[in-house]
């Protein structure tokens, strides 16, 4: 059987895939690059905007229009599905979220193979150098315009011990380490229902005690929940924790904070927690993601979102028009916005963070950095450095490490 397998969305829809895709190799499919190849498409889908799916119904359907493959959708946007996406062409079954077992039996192929314990596939099978470890699924938090909690359900961390057992693997292939899931500032604290019963900080230092010859480098994790254990460690280890944080941000606002359900923060503890680390922080790269146009903001709500932007020493931006999600509760709040006023705003956003971007690449230009091999393209090798700047070499100046010293350009 060929398998072909597509991903939309975060690190933690990579790492499933990942997991299914070994599950899919181990019981002797061949996985191909091109769906007109495939016996079976399994496309792993996100439902964090309506524009996700979007995307996804077009990809599913130019599938079904390039080859003879059926097609399996798990996922988040699966988990909710009420029909549309099992009526798609050449849908063969639709799997909530992504365990490996529910979607080997979806492709017919129940008790043929055994699904182990957790673990991401070797990811230098696939000519990467940056390995993902999920440490935790799931959300407590119930954020009005997130639809992810109800695909994924409540907070479920991993063993300290299984975690450190699976990095030891990945280490063995990888130089850098991304820790990743979908709220991973809360790790540890499902305690009640059986779990580590550590912190995030805590885990990392377990993970570089264990493995110390690794870059790890922290996926989406919300400003204040970088406690001190954490910060020290981005302080004092930066050859073993990546100096970046990606803080999630979604508005400068505390009024809109408050409408979107984002209780554990305010404009000024986001703020507050920031500029302590950059003063401390050499070599700082962090992005946000922020929402343009939630139901019911003003101009005076936008702009405290761009003052806010402008005053933190962000390098880049991920940027949301927001859009509406049927299941989450902020589709039906009072006042939403028209859409050219939507768009208008994004695109101030936007144009901030290209500029931020372009500022902090100005000011790291010609600065030595900590560099890690992420690909090759067209005689060239990419670089990825701490602070999330890609570098470009020509492969003749490369001597096959995995991990060295590069100049930014």
């Amino acid at each position: 059987m060929n398998v072909y397998f597509h991903t939309f969305g975060c690190k933690a829809n990579q790492y499933d895939t990942e997991r299914v895709r070994q599950a899919f190799d181990s019981g002797g499919a061949v996985v191909v690059d091109d769906p007109a190849l495939a016996d079976l498409a399994i496309i792993n889908s996100c439902t964090v905007t309506s524009e996700s799916e979007v995307k996804l119904r077009r990809f599913v359907r130019h599938v079904a229009k390039t080859g003879h493959a059926q097609t399996i959708v798990m996922g988040c946007a699966a988990a909710l599905d009420d029909g549309a996406i099992a009526a798609l062409p050449s849908v063969r079954a639709v799997v909530p979220n992504a365990d490996p077992a529910m979607v080997l039996r979806a492709a017919g192929l129940n008790g043929a193979v055994h699904v182990g314990a957790q673990h991401a596939t070797p990811l230098h099978m696939h000519g990467r150098t940056r390995a993902l470890l999920k440490i935790q699924d799931g959300c407590d938090e119930h954020c009005t315009f997130c639809a992810t909690t109800l695909a994924r359900g409540k907070n479920r961390s991993r063993s300290v011990e299984e975690l450190i057992e699976e990095a030891r693997v990945l280490a063995e292939q990888h130089a850098e380490i991304v820790l990743t899931g979908v709220h991973i500032g809360t790790y540890g604290q499902d305690v009640g229902r059986g779990a580590c019963g550590v912190t995030l900080g805590q885990l990392l230092e377990r993970l570089i005690g264990a493995i110390p010859g690794v870059r790890f480098r922290l996926g989406s994790v919300e400003a204040t929940e970088v406690d001190d254990t954490l910060a020290r460690l981005l302080i004092e280890a930066p050859r073993h924790l990546a100096a970046h944080l990606h803080a999630p941000l979604q508005s400068g606002s505390n009024r809109i904070l408050k409408r979107m359900g984002r209780h554990w923060y305010m404009a000024e503890s986001y703020r507050a927690r920031i500029e302590w680390l950059a003063e401390r922080l050499p070599v700082f790269g962090l992005g946000a993601d922020v929402i343009a146009g939630f139901p019911g903001e003003t101009e005076d709500d936008h702009h405290a979102s761009v003052t806010l932007l402008h005053a933190l020493p962000f390098t880049y931006l991920h940027v949301f028009p927001f859009s509406v999600r049927p299941d989450a509760p902020a589709a039906k709040l009072s006042g939403q916005l028209q859409p050219e006023v939507i768009r208008a705003r994004a695109r101030e956003l936007r144009e901030l963070g290209e500029a931020k971007a372009a500022a902090h690449r100005l000011h790291r230009s010609g600065q030595t950095a900590d560099g890690v091999v992420t690909g090759r393209l067209k005689g060239q090798v990419e670089v990825m450095t701490q602070d999330y700047l890609s570098v470009y070499l020509d492969t003749d100046r490369w001597d096959g490490r995995q991990r060295f010293e590069v100049i930014v350009n």
